[in-house]
């Protein structure tokens, strides 16, 4: 199914330009925004799992937007600069901490209120919204209500308490996460292996941008072995429990480097910016706070596609045991770790916890 084949092409991609090429696996939210396109209103709220494309997608339509009223050489400039995130106005709102602080809504309604800069739409980002807590009701008015012209594109995982009401005032686009196939057909058109790019497909849980970083990993294979041999491991002992953990998180820190790499990477690059412009605005703390929640993402994601091969392990073993309830306990604690890890747990003490449960089943 091609997303926009009922559609006529916009200015940008009439010149070339590939607004929606970023964006796979989600042929419904790409149609229903590029629909939207003409007549847009004043709030979307883009909900689904991390991974699916949600920042992709809000690029996208911002591009679609601000390039809709232009042609030619213009219309391109404005396409690319939106997709590139750079355009002036275009403002991408990140949490810093745990959640959207009250500090950044003030800053969120400030902006809002400003005239854009080269006289057209204003668009603001506003990414992982469902960790908005204290600073919903604050923003409520503004997102209902914004200046003429200005749009707010909204990002969420889900629909917690705190969002039920901004929710109702936005237009709610959902997306699902992305298939196995669409990840595989995109990773080897980037060139990766067929056989690599099923693997690391399979391990990525639907997450275009872990599904990358895992196909440049030599040991995701031994990793996922790893996972589904533990309770080989498990004898019913404490120091067979911990033994077992300590060998799957050095793996997970090893695991971390293809990130690691490529945060250094950024890093280089701010420092160059820095020794040329100075320290003044160049975004170092913001760039901080950032590495440090990918690398909390990429943790978890790990310990969950880990607990997942666990899981698979279980469930082979099901329809053969001579004890089923034994293994769907097994099968309840693992799923129970899982959903506790978003609260940021001690990783260590939750394995072993998890473990002993194991060996003794």
């Amino acid at each position: 199914m091609n997303a926009l084949a009922d559609f006529p092409p916009l200015p940008a991609e009439a010149a070339g330009v590939d607004l929606w090429g970023s964006v796979i696996g989600q042929d419904a939210a790409v149609a229903e925004l590029r629909a939207a396109v003409d007549t847009p209103v004043h709030a979307y709220l883009l909900v689904g799992p991390h991974g699916s494309g949600k920042r992709a997608l809000a690029r996208a339509f911002a591009a679609a937007l601000f390039s809709a009223d232009h042609v030619g050489d213009e219309a391109v400039r404005h396409a690319s600069l939106a997709l590139a995130e750079a355009h002036p106005d275009l403002t991408v709102f990140e949490r810093n901490g745990p959640s959207i602080t009250v500090q950044q809504a003030n800053d969120i309604i400030a902006l809002a209120a400003r005239s854009s800069v080269e006289g057209g739409r204003k668009i603001l980002v506003l990414d992982e919204f469902h960790l908005v807590s204290t600073a919903g009701p604050k923003l409520l008015k503004t997102i209902e209500e914004p200046p003429p012209n200005t749009i707010f594109l909204i990002l969420a995982d889900d629909i917690s308490p705190d969002l039920v009401t901004i929710a109702s005032r936005c237009v709610q686009v959902d997306l699902g996460s992305i298939s196995d196939d669409a990840i595989v057909e995109r990773l080897v058109a980037e060139g990766i292996d067929a056989d690599r790019a099923a693997d690391a497909a399979s391990a990525a849980s639907g997450d275009l941008t872990r599904a990358r970083l895992l196909a440049s990993d030599e040991r995701l294979g031994l990793r996922r072995a790893a996972w589904r041999a533990v309770p080989e491991r498990l004898d019913g002992t404490g120091s067979s429990a911990v033994e077992t953990a300590d060998d799957l998180l050095a793996m997970i820190n090893d695991a971390m480097v293809p990130l690691s790499d490529a945060q250094a990477v950024e890093a280089t690059e701010l420092e160059a910016r820095v020794k040329a412009s100075g320290e003044r605005g160049s975004g170092r703390k913001l760039l901080e706070d950032r590495h440090k929640r990918e690398a909390r993402r990429y943790r978890t994601d790990e310990l969950r596609s880990g607990l997942t091969e666990l899981s698979r392990h279980y469930r082979d073993e099901l329809a053969a045991s001579p004890r089923p309830l034994t293994v769907i306990d097994a099968l309840s604690a693992i799923s129970a770790l899982a959903d506790n890890l978003g609260r940021n747990p001690n990783e260590r003490l939750q394995l072993v916890a998890l473990f002993m449960k194991l060996g003794r089943g």
